[in-house]
């Protein structure tokens, strides 16, 4: 596993998912974009889902009068659609957007990649192929953060890359029982206990392409917000490592006295985590 140690408040945050607008709240901060959908050069966003994503995390509520802020408005920002315009994609393209970033995330200075989509795999070698993708980046030293999915809340139910026994997965503390329970839910194919942990996700007011708000729920809006205070936690220890992390999350989280392969380690706490 590589060390990898930027300092200040230069925290690169890769994100995988439909694109992401130009919206004035990451006010210039689109470092990079790159298309595997349509091969276009400029930032855009044809379904909403990647910019509301990215506000979660970074944006700096500016049009909002930092009423919508997200957790770390500092990140620069690479953006890497892998999904069209209806939110579909396939796993080659999220299998070359993983290369890109072997090949770039020196270049980029990435250290969080955050991924909102998942996929529930057709076959054994579907999975095993996306989870080896995403383990390769893991290893890298890169802090990868997959969402649970909606697929629940039968067992097993855990979308894949999320499914990896690496990666940090985040389920929705507010969508695990009730008529909103489809945060998807553990074991694995490996028989692994997943989520990781559960954050909120129901409800979410984030940036949407055309510069103002909307409202999204599901898995995929929980996970940058843990994304985020891992950005805040490396802006203040750079050289902290992905293994750190994961387990500064496990031992600051709330149990919320549920089954290991619903809450996870429980729910995250983001003061008790940023005090750690």
């Amino acid at each position: 596993m590589e060390q990898l140690s930027y300092t200040g408040k230069d925290i690169g945050v890769c994100f995988l998912d439909t694109g992401i607008a130009d919206h004035p709240d990451f006010k210039g901060r689109i470092q990079v974009f790159t298309d595997f959908i349509a091969g276009k050069k400029n930032p855009y966003d044809d379904n909403g889902h990647g910019t509301h994503v990215a506000g979660i995390l970074c944006g700096d509520g500016s049009v909002s009068g930092g009423k919508y802020k997200g957790v770390a408005p500092d990140c620069r920002i690479i953006a890497v659609k892998v999904l069209d315009r209806f939110g579909n994609g396939n796993k080659e393209d999220v299998l070359r957007a993983f290369q890109w970033i072997l090949q770039n995330y020196r270049k980029f200075r990435i250290r969080i990649v955050n991924i909102s989509v998942g996929t529930v795999y057709k076959t054994r070698y579907d999975h095993h192929i996306l989870i080896q993708g995403v383990e390769e980046l893991w290893d890298q030293g890169l802090v990868v953060v997959a969402a649970a999915g909606n697929q629940g809340p039968k067992p097993g139910s855990i979308t894949a890359p999320g499914s990896s026994r690496k990666v940090i997965t985040v389920g929705s503390s507010d969508m695990l029982v009730g008529n909103t329970a489809v945060s998807g839910r553990g074991p694995t194919f490996e028989c692994v206990c997943k989520p990781d942990l559960v954050a909120p996700g129901n409800h979410i007011t984030s940036c949407m392409p055309g510069g103002g708000y909307g409202i999204k729920s599901g898995t995929s809006m929980s996970t940058p917000l843990v994304s985020g205070a891992i950005a805040r936690m490396l802006e203040k220890d750079p050289l902290l490592t992905n293994v750190e992390i994961k387990m500064m999350l496990r031992d600051s989280a709330d149990d919320m006295g549920l089954p290991g392969n619903q809450q996870g380690w429980g729910k995250f706490n983001f003061k008790r985590f940023m005090e750690m």
